[in-house]
């Protein structure tokens, strides 16, 4: 890539940020690379005429900006390329239909027999059917799913201003992680014949198995120089149990009543059980969650909130291997880069001496719920006359910047009740949104009021946290003085019910901490339920920020080990089954 050739497309970066709503950039995609973007920068093709290159960038924007590159999405068409054909067909068409009320242009680039679907859903309904459809024209481009979800796709935030946001590119390109899966010709995934073979009986010598493995650069090896805290986690679920005593699922509802949440936004929730510990069941459908997005009045700019010290120490954590390729040396032979080596030798070019791959813990894949109690205990006021409220709402607001930096998945929702049948969950920022203006408008206009029903505020933010988050590992982190209490809802059944919450979430592979910021607990109930390496308290957040990093890995790293729990009389031969929304 020239710098030439950078400049000659970047003229393009802002149109491209005004369709897409967020500030990408435009650069060149490799020769022979069709169109395409990562969610971050999009890649024009290099050999098209600066009309084409228009064309280009105003389709991969628009795709953006409607929504078609989220997550759910991609993973879907991950691995299955005649489907994302099909796919981009449709929902290119339908994007800019949406961005020509923006831009004319638009509008003039759209096929006019092309079907016009209302949603990304619908079209990959479409996709998805046996309906002819035809190939995408060249300046369509391709959907890079690998890149998507490894970069990382961002959603424009309602009410937020896109020039709010800069992003600074990575000093390298990154590598392309296609599976190289295949699919019929209806569009099905089949499954790789060649990782078949290894579940073939002539491979089950261990020695043999592993030696293919390494030769075709799938078997991983743990690497003894690892970066940061390191932590191997395993899925931890527990077999669905039967029985009176079994978890209940949680039943989505939706709102027909006025006057309530979701009435008249069509904003719905779900109906959670109660642990009774004094008849050792649940309560089914006992409580009533309700999640629903907040508004914010205005968008003013974002004000910067940063510790340093936070920083540094979250940044330490490592959770999964990442592969890091033409290395001088390391765990294994990089054949890509021995092959090109080997050209180099045969035509007389000087070889490069860099040959090998190395593992080290440096991603993340970390997905990150702060749940922020806005009860009314936190109207409370610290020593110096400073309500508890504002110190919450500040350390969630650096917790929130310093892990949205980090790359990590992040969202945040606030919590109170009125009631088992009202537990309401407001939601200031989504996983798919930046923590930008307008969410820290709909923070600070936060007010404190009603009650703490803990443990269905933990079992809806959990749900959120394990059907939204998108990452293998899942951390709630609640905002809170830890002290249940609600109408019908106090001491030892509160308590009991919190823990048993907490312990449903860690059989679900989620880790809980709780910070209690600014209030000085009036009793030890927050360490008991939740645990003593499961809760700390501050009075603000910079003075927990040098152990940050310790309080995150000894709550994940509970999930590695089994739960020690001692079942009562009533609890004997129980088992808890896993929820689904």
């Amino acid at each position: 890539m020239t710098t030439d050739a950078a400049e000659g497309t970047g003229r393009f970066a802002l149109l491209a940020t005004f369709i897409a709503g967020v500030a990408v950039e435009v650069h060149p995609a490799p020769a022979g690379t069709p169109a395409h973007i990562d969610g971050r920068i999009i890649f024009v093709t290099s050999t098209a005429t600066p009309a084409d290159q228009r064309r280009e960038v105003i389709l991969q924007s628009a795709l953006l900006a409607a929504g078609s590159l989220q997550p759910r999405i991609v993973r879907t068409l991950q691995g299955r390329p005649r489907l994302a054909r099909r796919y981009l067909w449709l929902e290119g068409h339908r994007a800019l239909t949406e961005a020509a009320h923006r831009i004319p242009i638009a509008g003039t680039l759209r096929h006019t027999a092309a079907p016009a679907g209302r949603t990304a859903e619908q079209s990959l309904a479409l996709a998805r059917s046996r309906v002819a459809l035809p190939e995408p024209p060249d300046w369509f481009g391709i959907i890079k799913p690998g890149r998507l979800l490894s970069a990382g796709v961002r959603s424009p935030s309602p009410g937020t201003d896109p020039g709010l946001h800069f992003d600074i590119p990575p000093d390298t390109e990154p590598e392309d992680t296609e599976p190289e899966d295949t699919e019929n010709q209806d569009g099905d995934h089949t499954e790789s014949k060649i990782l078949k073979l290894f579940e073939a009986p002539a491979f089950a010598s261990r020695t043999l198995s592993e030696f293919l493995r390494k030769l075709l650069g799938s078997s991983p090896s743990p690497s003894d120089d690892a970066a940061g805290l390191e932590l191997q986690l395993g899925a931890v679920r527990r077999g669905r149990g039967a029985g009176p005593q079994a978890r209940p699922h949680p039943v989505p509802i939706r709102f027909t009543e006025s006057g309530r949440p979701g009435a008249a936004m069509g904003f719905g929730g779900a109906l959670f059980p109660e642990w009774d510990v004094h008849d050792g069941s649940y309560r089914e459908q006992w409580c009533r969650v309700i999640d629903f997005p907040l508004t914010a009045t205005s968008t003013s700019p974002t004000r910067r909130v940063t510790d340093d010290v936070l920083r540094q120490r979250l940044s330490r954590i490592g959770l999964g291997h990442q592969v890091l390729r033409r290395r001088p040396d390391g765990d294994e032979v990089d054949t890509d880069a021995l092959v090109e080596m080997l050209i180099d030798l045969r035509s007389g070019h000087t070889p490069t001496q860099q040959i090998y791959t190395e593992r080290r813990k440096l991603a993340r894949d970390l997905g990150v719920l702060l749940l922020l109690d806005v009860s009314g205990s936190a109207t409370d006021t610290d020593a110096d006359g400073h309500p508890v409220h504002d110190h919450q709402r500040e350390a969630a607001a650096i917790l929130t910047t310093t892990l949205e930096e980090l790359g990590d998945r992040v969202a945040l929702y606030g919590f109170r009740s009125e009631g088992r049948h009202a537990v309401y969950l407001p939601m200031i920022k989504g996983f798919d949104h930046r923590f930008g203006g307008a969410e820290r408008e709909r923070l600070d206009g936060l007010r404190a009021s009603g009650y703490t029903r803990l443990g269905a505020g933990i079992r809806g933010a959990g749900e959120i946290l394990k059907t939204q988050a998108g990452t293998p590992n899942r951390l709630l982190v609640v905002l809170s003085d830890g002290f249940p209490y609600d109408d019908g809802y106090e001491g030892r059944h509160a308590q009991a019910d919190t823990a048993k919450a907490l312990e449903e979430l860690r059989l679900d592979g989620v880790a809980c901490v709780c910070l209690t910021i600014g209030a000085q607990p009036e009793s030890d109930i927050a360490q008991r339920v939740f645990g003593p390496a499961g809760h700390a308290c501050a009075a603000t957040l910079a003075e927990l920020s040098p152990i940050m990093d310790q309080l995150f890995m000894s709550a994940l790293r509970e999930l590695a080990a089994p739960i020690a729990r001692t079942p009562g009389p009533t609890e004997a031969g129980s088992s808890v089954r896993q929820p689904t929304r």
